[in-house]
């Protein structure tokens, strides 16, 4: 029966979500159904799949801090940072990060993608030009897709596109945004030039630094700061506390103005819950350990380096890692979800990445590698990895 004046077949409630069904038959049908699959809490399978870096998930330095905080100011915020969710060591955490990674100032969100949703939409809106690369993360793809913005997505790690780009924008104000290491293949985004061109064209320059926190710069204080770039008036970083520190949340750094701008804009911190002190504590805990431990960074890129040898040398496709990430190229997206279910069954936990999550439309297995590696572990990882391999991955 239809609505007076109206000429549309009403749906019965039962059918109103059919369209789910169809949606669903055509992902399985190009091999892009997702599964999820819960882990136990006693793992036996080598864990090259996680971000984990540089093993401080279960350190129990940093394990004991979280359960220490969860007694002391109970299991969740109670609200969000600006009503009753900012504790002390929400603070305490803010100004280490700040003063480890050079900047004048640090905000901690309850996740990366939220620190990265916040930064990219108050920084940005309909006065404003955004020149991204196209690779970058989906949670940058959102802030920009949310921030009413003029945005260009220009090929990969091509700085000669990016000044195109911002010599030809009709807004006055403009942001360039990038990964530094990007998560797919692990590559490094040519950080200085970038920021080079941002300064021809007077437009700011917000780096995720996820994958290079822990991993790159002086004792892992992160590919903007081994660029040189921390600390400087027109920078912005965003970070995730879930990698390198083990933890949870996300975090925005760089000028003073710009975290105080975010306090009184960005919708992502202002209307959520405050992250957990439990994760706080953590990521905290985490933060001294690194600073205290600065070979860790360099151990896991040691690591991730002779991963890619030596597969490199079996015969694989591989990237060449400039961070923790190795990616080993599949032959289709059937194959790599088969191939990292092989490698899962022999006791090596592997990622996954296909399409529509990876930009250029390649499979591949994708590799994290951790400070905690041992030689065994490696040996295991590269004989397994190569043994359940299809016969088409490139050997």
């Amino acid at each position: 029966m239809n609505a007076p004046g109206s000429t549309r077949t009403v749906t019965p409630p039962e059918h109103v979500f059919d369209w789910l069904d169809d949606a669903a038959a055509q992902r399985a049908e190009a091999g892009l159904v997702r599964t999820l699959t819960p882990r136990t809490a006693e793992a036996h399978r080598l864990d090259l799949a996680g971000n984990d870096y540089l093993g401080l998930a279960h350190d129990k330095r940093v394990a004991g801090a979280a359960a220490a905080a969860a007694l002391k100011w109970g299991a969740g915020a109670t609200g969000s940072r600006l009503v009753t969710g900012t504790t002390e060591l929400h603070a305490e955490l803010e100004y280490e990060l700040a003063r480890f990674c050079g900047t004048q100032a640090a905000l901690v969100f309850s996740s990366g993608f939220a620190a990265n949703l916040g930064a990219v939409t108050a920084l940005t809106g309909r006065e404003a030009a955004i020149v991204t690369d196209k690779y970058i993360h989906a949670s940058l793809i959102e802030g920009c897709r949310l921030s009413r913005a003029d945005v260009a997505a220009v090929a990969h790690k091509d700085t000669a596109a990016v000044g195109h780009a911002l010599a030809t924008r009709r807004k006055d104000r403009a942001l360039v945004v990038t990964d530094s290491v990007f998560s797919v293949d692990g590559d490094l985004a040519p950080l200085r030039e970038l920021s080079a061109v941002c300064r021809q064209h007077s437009a700011a320059l917000l780096v995720d630094d996820a994958h290079g926190l822990g991993v790159l710069g002086e004792g892992g204080r992160g590919a903007v700061h081994a660029a040189g770039l921390a600390g400087e008036p027109d920078v912005v970083i965003t970070l995730t506390l879930s990698k390198s520190l083990g933890a949870q949340g996300g975090a925005v750094l760089g000028p003073r103005r710009v975290i105080k701008h975010l306090v009184d804009t960005a919708r992502s911190f202002i209307f959520d819950t405050a992250l957990a002190p439990a994760s706080a504590a953590a990521a905290l805990a985490a933060l001294r350990v690194l600073r205290d431990e600065p070979e860790l960074a360099e151990r896991v890129r040691g690591r991730a380096t002779e991963l890619a040898f030596r597969l490199s040398e079996a015969g694989f496709a591989v990237s060449e890692p400039e961070g923790a990430v190795v990616s080993v190229r599949a032959p289709g997206p059937d194959e790599a979800v088969a191939w990292a279910a092989r490698c899962a069954e022999n006791g090596v936990r592997v990622g996954c990445f296909r399409p529509p999550s990876v930009p250029d439309g390649v499979s591949r297995l994708r590799l994290t590698a951790r400070a905690d590696l041992t030689d065994s572990d490696v040996d295991r990882a590269v004989t397994v990895i190569t043994g359940t391999a299809p016969p088409d991955a490139g050997r």
